[in-house]
């Protein structure tokens, strides 16, 4: 097997849950991660009607040496006939990954750094059932359903004992930036939340229209990224996302409710906030970024966005994107983040992001700071970078609604990059 780590006319593929890809031990073998270099291809898309597009989206293709592992011969047979089945000859199967890979220390392995921080669905339902899950260490935890001023989304059903969280709780619908620390402060102590808590977050992926009046009522999930990011500023220790977010917990074929739980109010946070200031700037380190031999803002919007073809949202009238910004694409349109996520809405193999930053000029040697049109794309970009283990990163949170209103700053238009 190690002989065809890091050959191009080879592609090695897991076929484990992105979550054992991405680090956690799922079936208690000895290591967690995967082997360098292969592609994260989950039995569980094989039932995909797209699969084979998915495929070649990795560059995964039929003149390569294909060698498929998983947690047993069963799931990797399983797509191994599906390559046959579509025109690719050249497949091995291994079988030997659990008992022998994981086991030497002699066999590389690779993982996402931060991946404790992107929990998937059975880690949190041991936690519910009064379990300790593999790095929980705290006394005491808060399960978030974020949505946009849409309670009727919490209520349609969420995981029980989750309790509802309205992004506008966290950021002002003035700005669409982050609150004051004395409203952030407020909010979290009304939800029970403190410095030492461990919340878990997650939301509801709905099919986002941009020509509702508030598309981002139906993008849930990119609203608890958002959520997420706000409370580490804030200096929550341990803030966990549920990657996938309700999707993941569904098609693991956990229930939900309609019953609501209401939070515990907490009296004290512990600390001061903000805690971690330099995880958020505004539009003064913004500019002091675009000047910078050593930094960039990265715009993680859509095409039609940056080139100034819209706006993006239908209460920003000004086109364009910001002079000396590098393009972060995100996907489709400003509730949407295809370009960032698995088509189960799972976070995408993180190599993929990098490989595609590295090629725009975005990597980690660099102060980076993303931004969007009010923040929660560029939050979940962020996010993206931070799991990662890349250490100087943080959200402009003004974004392109803050830049746009002063016409002192400069903009850009058209198809310059």
């Amino acid at each position: 097997m190690r002989k065809y780590v890091g050959r191009a006319d080879a592609c090695i593929i897991d076929v484990r849950p992105v979550d054992a890809y991405n680090g956690w031990k799922m079936k208690n073998e000895k290591r967690g991660g995967h082997i360098p270099g292969a592609r994260s291809l989950p039995l569980k898309w094989a039932s995909y009607m797209d699969w084979i597009e998915i495929v070649l989206s990795k560059k995964i293709f039929p003149d390569q040496k294909i060698i498929i592992y998983g947690y047993n011969a069963a799931d990797a047979m399983t797509v191994a006939e599906l390559f046959l089945n579509t025109g690719y000859l050249d497949i091995a199967v291994y079988n030997d990954f659990v008992n022998e890979w994981c086991v030497s220390e002699n066999h590389q392995m690779k993982h996402l750094e931060r991946f404790s921080q992107l929990v998937y669905p059975e880690w949190l339902n041991m936690l519910m059932q009064g379990q300790i899950p593999p790095f929980y260490k705290g006394k005491n935890y808060l399960l978030c359903h974020a949505h946009y001023r849409n309670f009727s989304d919490y209520e349609e059903g969420h995981i029980p004992g989750a309790v509802a969280l309205d992004t506008l709780e966290l950021e002002s619908p003035e700005t669409w930036n982050r609150r004051s620390p004395k409203e952030l402060e407020a909010a979290l102590l009304s939800k029970g939340i403190t410095k030492d808590s461990t919340v878990v977050l997650y939301g509801r992926f709905s099919f986002p229209d941009n020509s509702d009046s508030f598309p981002g009522s139906s993008a849930g999930h990119l609203g608890a990224i958002r959520c997420a990011a706000i409370m580490m500023y804030a200096g929550v220790k341990d803030v966990k996302i549920l990657n996938g977010g309700l999707q993941s917990w569904l098609d693991e074929g956990f229930d939900i409710t309609a019953e609501t739980t209401k939070p515990i109010p907490a009296k004290e946070f512990g600390s001061d906030i903000p805690r971690n200031t330099h995880l958020f700037i505004d539009t003064p380190g913004a500019k002091e970024l675009i000047a910078s031999e050593n930094g960039d803002i990265v715009s993680v919007r859509s095409w039609n966005e940056w080139i100034g073809e819209v706006s993006g949202y239908n209460y920003i009238e000004k086109k364009g994107r910001i002079k000396g910004a590098v393009f972060g694409n995100c996907g489709t349109d400003a509730y949407h983040m295809e370009n960032y996520r698995n088509l189960d809405h799972t976070m995408r193999e993180f190599q993929e992001i990098e490989e595609i930053w590295k090629g725009a000029g975005i990597t980690p040697d660099k102060k980076l700071a993303f931004y969007c049109g009010t923040g929660w794309r560029g939050s979940e970009a962020f996010m993206n970078a931070y799991l990662m283990g890349w250490k100087n990163v943080a959200i402009y949170d003004g974004g392109w609604f803050e830049w746009s209103s002063d016409p002192e700053n400069p903009i850009e238009k058209g198809m310059s990059k």
